[in-house]
């Protein structure tokens, strides 16, 4: 079975690769999309004193960071946290959501139709 995983900065992927890999390549970010874009949104975030984190992997398509979405998680933060922890918990959530992607994807419990997925437990 062929999968591709990206779990750093989203790359540029040509349609052909795309079109050769079809529900094949999944991709995770943090959740912060599309209200703290940029190269910090940890910090855009915790300056604008988010409440939830969380994480998307999702399968990659011609548009960004937009394919059918597979696996989320999300964790609860506090005036009490600073922008280390949100990063650490940002980043342990996508690591859990690229692996239960990765898993249900391995699996076969994912059904993709018109840009969603059904996911079966």
């Amino acid at each position: 079975m062929s999968i591709l995983s990206f779990c750093t900065l989203y790359a540029n992927f040509s349609s052909k690769l795309i079109d050769l890999y079809p529900s094949k390549i999944i991709n995770i970010h943090h959740s912060f999309l599309p209200a703290f874009p940029g190269a910090k949104p940890y910090h855009s975030a915790f300056n604008r004193g988010v409440k939830i984190i969380g994480a998307t992997s999702h399968y990659v398509t011609e548009e960004l960071d937009a394919g059918p979405i597979i696996e989320q998680g999300i964790s609860r933060v506090s005036h009490e946290h600073e922008v280390v922890d949100l990063i650490n918990k940002g980043q342990d959530l996508e690591r859990m959501v690229l692996l239960r992607g990765l898993k249900l994807h391995c699996d076969r419990k994912i059904m993709v139709y018109n840009n969603k997925t059904v996911v079966f437990n």
